[in-house]
């Protein structure tokens, strides 16, 4: 029987994916280099890789980024984070799962800060019984960390939760965790290997819960 349901958050419940590449791919441009595609979906969904899209390119220019930069940078993904709504049947699959009396997670590999902020802002924190994000844990996606630690919190077994992931990365981690996992992808994942998962939906707004826990009883 499956009791929960744990969400990953950038770029599942927010498009902040997109933002975050598009701020960087701008200030890339603008000094003439290219941000290499392959480099950073390394670090979509983790802390983990060795990427940084700030480093690489101080590397290339033999020079340190100056604060104006970088600071105009974050003002841009900002503006366009502020611009997205929550991704299509995401509100209506928290409203099903809490009428069907299951607990609802976040595992993050953002900071808790940034997740909660955001969350707030969109008027859907308390939808959550429990949030676990980089800074509650000692190692973050791909790693079973995070979610091994939602799962505890909502006092859940890992066969009686269900992950919902948008990344490579977040994948493993769920199923590192012993976890099934529905992959969602963005614009940006959805060039990525996601075969780990066992059910890959191009949205939340295709499936009910019940669909969704229908389809996967179903998953070989």
């Amino acid at each position: 029987m499956i009791r929960a349901l744990v969400f990953d958050f950038d770029g599942l419940i927010l498009d902040t994916e997109e933002p975050i590449y598009r701020s960087w791919l701008e200030v890339y441009e603008a000094h003439g280099e290219d941000l290499p595609f392959e480099r950073w979906v390394q670090i979509v969904g983790s802390t983990q890789a060795g990427f940084h899209p700030q480093h690489h390119l101080e590397e290339r220019l033999g020079r340190p980024l100056p604060k104006e930069v970088l600071d105009r940078r974050i003002g841009r993904r900002t503006e366009m984070i502020l611009a997205q709504r929550v991704l299509p049947g995401v509100l209506q699959r928290l409203d099903e799962a809490r009428e069907m009396g299951m607990k609802i997670g976040v595992a993050s590999s953002s900071t808790g800060e940034w997740v909660r902020g955001h969350l707030a802002r969109l008027g859907i924190l308390d939808r959550f019984d429990c949030m676990r994000c980089r800074d509650d844990v000692e190692h973050a996606k791909p790693e079973p960390d995070l979610y091994v630690a939602v799962i505890d919190c909502l006092g859940v077994s890992a066969a009686e939760a269900i992950a919902i992931e948008d990344s490579p990365n977040g994948v493993t981690a769920a199923k590192r965790a012993g976890m099934r996992c529905v992959a969602i992808p963005n614009n940006i994942t959805a060039r990525l290997d996601l075969s780990q998962a066992d059910l890959v939906l191009r949205s939340l707004a295709e499936v009910t819960v019940a669909q969704l826990l229908e389809r996967l009883t179903r998953t070989p």
